[in-house]
């Protein structure tokens, strides 16, 4: 199993560094895919090494997208790639995470209409014209597609995209 993180600068710190963590201490291989090469910095300040640029990504060679919030989502949303490599793994049912506004990659990209999910409130308006069905909850598992609101989601978020790992790999 390998994970696919799309980011940017002034991502959500928490929102990308508590996943990524999780995952490599599960010895889950993580990349980090950016709009830019080197490094791209969090809303807080953290740093965090690019691995590829998203017009090398191949979307088959992972098995798992995630993506984090804070404001990196905004710039992610106007790359055309970004949005190639959400709808490959939203078309073929592989788990797919997103919270804040990470979901915002996947409104653009199309995506949503009529799935359950959850996002940050000011996206809420947003996810609906989209044809989502916004629930406000701290994390929201419609089918391979995981969901949450905010930082303080993020034990909910995590045992849930967790456990959709475990089934997954289990298949």
């Amino acid at each position: 199993m390998k994970v696919l993180i799309l980011s940017s600068d002034y991502f959500e710190d928490a929102e990308l560094l508590v996943p990524y963590y999780r995952l490599k201490e599960e010895g889950i291989p993580v990349e980090i895919a950016s709009d830019k090469t080197g490094t791209i910095i969090g809303k807080h300040g953290y740093e965090v090494a690019v691995d590829k640029k998203l017009s090398e990504i191949v979307p088959q060679d992972y098995d798992v997208l995630l993506l984090p919030g804070g404001k990196a989502p905004a710039a992610l949303r106007e790359e055309p790639s970004a949005l190639a490599i959400a709808k490959v793994f939203m078309q073929n049912d592989r788990p797919v995470a997103a919270v804040c506004h990470g979901p915002q990659i996947l409104i653009s990209a199309g995506v949503l209409k009529n799935r359950h999910a959850t996002c940050y409130r000011a996206v809420a308006d947003e996810m609906r014209q989209a044809g989502a069905h916004y629930e406000d909850r701290e994390v929201v598992v419609d089918g391979n597609l995981v969901t949450s609101r905010q930082p303080a989601d993020l034990p909910a978020f995590m045992r849930e995209f967790m456990k959709l790992l475990k089934n997954r790999a289990s298949r």
